[in-house]
This record gives structure tokens, sequence and C-alpha cells, in this order.
């Protein structure tokens, strides 16, 4: 027994001076580094929105709400459509003054140059231009200063009426044109920040990623260096952390322009900045959506609004059919006439003169004007017809679509989540065979590989379904502010 344990040793000693020797050996034929990589700026891991993407450190952090509500406020598309609102409230008031009295004052000086023997007449207009007053006076009278005050008072207009009737119609159209800013403004802001969120978190997987590799290098150098192994598992892990270093590089520069877009978004100063903030097991928790609920169209904004401008249209269609309908109103005048041949004694003497009245004007022949207007106000309501048999077919190939989508991401999500716990036990398990010489360095490698493709893959999976489920909220029209 002793014999064999005697030959054992020898032979193990043997074997490893043969091994030694034969990787001394083709050390000399190979370049000799003077120092390891440097790989010490590796291990740093980076923070949210902070100096990798330019950002001030002393910056605010703002939720996926705060950025929504920001956008709220400054969002310039939507501060002009609520300044529509009030345009279209004072255009009502506007058009709605006609039924308010209307009181003018005017007035004339005349120097006659030449008089007749008989009487003179000083005329005014009244009612708005449909009566005449006359004073009859001495012709010796050769200076005449009329002031006139005219009141009246619309009683029946078809134009005022049609007015009244659609001045509540034009402010609703306004606030849902504005109710539809809003909801896309909701949906930009939120995939423009989950945008940013992904390629920010693809920046602590690569941060991870080229830290673990960094560390590889170094190892494998150290490895090459003793002669454990050969140069190639150096050189093929040098490879891979380059490759790992420009990806990172590329993410660290695409998140840039990102911030841009989301700040442009929210209408939030150029000039500023601000680091976004989220909860991943809230976000988690917030990706489900009943899918069992029911198409409904009248949820929709742009089904109300296409609602509400048929509603204007049947106005316009019944303001041209009663455009014959007469136009009556009262009026008041008063004429103070003040007639002299001297002008500093005009004002001396005068002849008041007061009168009531009503005047109508009825439109008897247009030139087939209402006709053809009342033809054209059918034809524009058959459009606003077929606009909504079209709306209908966009809604449900909008909800089709995203419901799909939603479905089929949620699907390819767990599977991912499934093949991230995969990968990482895979390459536990493979780094640890190739410290023990079990298993070459192209499977560590490989499990790297799959490791960084799975975790990314995740991720834009996660994203991708938050996404999905915004544009399915929105097709449904769930989506309110």
């Amino acid at each position: 027994m002793g014999t064999i344990r005697i030959f054992l040793f020898i032979t193990g000693f043997l074997f490893i001076t043969s091994f030694t020797y034969a990787q001394n050996g083709n050390i000399k034929n190979l370049p000799v580094f003077s120092k390891p990589p440097d790989t010490s700026m590796l291990n740093s891991r980076i923070t949210v929105g902070a100096k990798d993407t330019n950002i001030n450190h002393t910056s605010d952090f703002l939720t996926l709400r705060q950025c929504i509500d920001y956008a709220m406020i400054h969002q310039p598309s939507l501060n002009r459509s609520l300044i529509n609102v009030d345009i279209t409230r004072e255009t009502n008031g506007v058009n709605l003054g006609g039924w308010l009295p209307q009181v003018n004052a005017s007035g004339s000086l005349i120097h006659y140059l030449q008089t007749s023997n008989g009487s003179t007449a000083t005329t005014g207009t009244t009612g708005g231009g449909t009566g005449t007053t006359s004073t009859t006076g001495s012709s010796r009278f050769v200076n005449t200063f009329v002031p006139q005050l005219e009141v009246s008072q619309a009683l029946f207009s078809p134009t005022l009426l049609y007015y009244h009737k659609t001045a509540a119609l034009n402010v609703d159209l306004s606030k849902q044109i504005t109710d539809s800013t809003k909801i896309q403004l909701v949906s930009a802001v939120s995939k423009s920040f989950y945008n940013v969120l992904l390629t920010l978190e693809q920046i602590n997987i690569l941060k991870e990623d080229t830290a673990r590799l960094g560390k590889n290098v170094r190892d494998t150098y150290h490895q090459y260096i003793g002669g454990i192994v050969d140069e190639t598992d150096y050189e093929e892990a040098t490879i891979t952390l380059n490759n790992s270093k420009a990806q990172l590089k590329q993410a660290n520069e695409n998140v840039t322009p990102q911030f841009a877009a989301l700040k442009q978004l929210m209408g939030y100063p150029p000039e500023q900045q601000f680091n976004v903030s989220f909860d991943t097991l809230q976000m988690m928790q917030g990706i489900h959506v009943d899918t069992a609920q029911q198409l409904q169209y009248e949820k929709r904004i742009e089904f109300k609004a296409l609602n509400t401008q048929k509603l204007l249209q049947n106005e316009l269609v019944h303001y041209y059919n009663y455009q014959w309908v007469p136009t009556v109103s009262a009026f008041f005048d008063y004429d103070l006439a003040f007639e002299n041949n001297n002008y500093a004694h005009l004002l001396s003497s005068s002849y008041p003169t007061s009168l009531i009245g009503l005047s109508f004007s009825v439109p008897i022949f247009t030139g087939f004007t209402r006709i053809h207007n009342v033809r054209k106000a059918q034809l524009q309501q058959k459009l606003l017809d077929w606009n909504q048999v079209d709306l209908k077919s966009q809604i449900y190939s909008e909800y089709t679509t995203a419901i799909a989508n939603y479905k089929s991401n949620m699907y390819n999500l767990q599977l991912l989540q499934k093949n991230v716990a995969l990968a990482k036990r895979t390459y536990f398990v493979v780094d640890l065979q190739y410290k023990q010489g079990i298993v070459a360095y192209l499977n560590v490698i490989t499990a790297e590989s799959n490791l960084i493709t799975s975790e990314v893959n995740y991720l834009n999976a996660l994203f991708q379904v938050l996404s999905n489920k915004i544009d399915l909220q929105k097709a449904m029209g769930l989506i309110t502010y």
C-alpha cells in the first residue's frame, strides 16, 4: 500500500512539472504585458439620472405623476387649447350681445349756403336706419345742429337665436378638444417617462455587466500570466469587455436626448435639470389591466367631440331653413334740433323731437342663397355621419391591436422573467466550473451573453407592457385627467 502511494505521488509530481514547463514554453512565444489592464473604473454603480446623464445632483426627483402634473400646467399645446376655450366663451359673448339694447349717439352740424322761402327740414335716421324724423321751422335759420340718441332692442332674430342655441355646444366642443389634448399628453409623457427609465435600467445592467467583465479580465490576465489559461481566454474576455463598454457608452449618450424629449412634452425649461424617481414594485403591480372590459365607443373623447359637431351642424341646418323668418326690433329716437343764423347763439334755442316704433325686415329674394346654404349644410351632415362610421372602425382597430400587443407582451414578460432567473443560475454555475477548470472560457462568454440578453429583453418587455397598457387604456377611453 505504501509503494502505491509513493508511485502516485511521483507520477503526479512529474505530470505537474511537465504541464508547467509546457505552459512556460508557450509564454515565451507570446507578448508579455507589463501591467494588468486598468479596470478599476468599472466598479462604480450608476445613479438614476445623475452623473452619466449630465443631470445635476441637486436637482429634483420627479415621479411619473409629478411629470404629468407639471405638464398639465406648463405644456404649451395644452395651454393654447385652454386659451381657445376662453376665446370661445368670449366669442359667444360677442354673438349674444345683440340680444341686449343697442344705444348709439350721433349728430350733425349743418350750414345752409342757400335756403328757400318754404320750410326747412331736419332729417335724422331712426331705428337703425329704418325711419326718418323731420322738424319744420322758419327758413331764416342757416345754421343747424342736431344731436340724436338712438335706442334699439332686438325682439326676434334668426341669427341671434342660432347663436343662443349653439353657444353651449361651442364651449362643450372646445372643452372636448382640450380633454383630447390632455389624454394625448398623458399618453405621450408616460411613454417618454418609461423610455427614459428603460434606458437608465439598461445602463444599470450594463454597469454591473461591465464591472463583472472587468473582474473577469483581471482574473484571466493573472491566470494567463501564471500559465493556467491560454492567451485566447484573455483576449476573448477583453473583447467581451470592450463590447459591453461600447453598449454602455451608447446607452449613456442616448439617455440625454430622451430626457430632452421628456422635457419638451412637459414644457420643462431646457436649461434646468431633474431626475426621475420610480418604485419598481409599484410599477410591476401597475402593469395589469382588466382585458375583459367591453369596448364602448361613447367613452372615447373623439366620439364625444364628433357627436357635438353633429349637434352643431343640425342647428346650422335649422338656421338656414328658418332664415326667411322676419327680424323684428323696437326702437326709440330722441332728437334735439338747435337752429340759429349766428353760430355764437346756435345753442340758445332748441326744438326737441322723440318717437318710438317697431321695425322689421323680411328677406323676399336672395338669389337662392338660402336654398343652397341648406343643401350645403345637409351635405356636411352626411360627411359627419361617414366620419362617425370611419371613427368607429379606427377605434376598433386601435383596440384590437392594443389588446393583442398587451396580451402577447404580458405572456412574453412572464417567460422572460423566468429566463433571467435561469440565466443568472447558469452563469453562476458555469463561472464556478470555469474557475475549477472543468469548462472552457467560451462557456463563460456564452453564459454571460445569455445573462445580459435575458436581462435586457426582460426590461424591454416590461416597459413594452407598460406602453401597451397606456395604448389599451387610451383605445378604451379609460384615460382621464
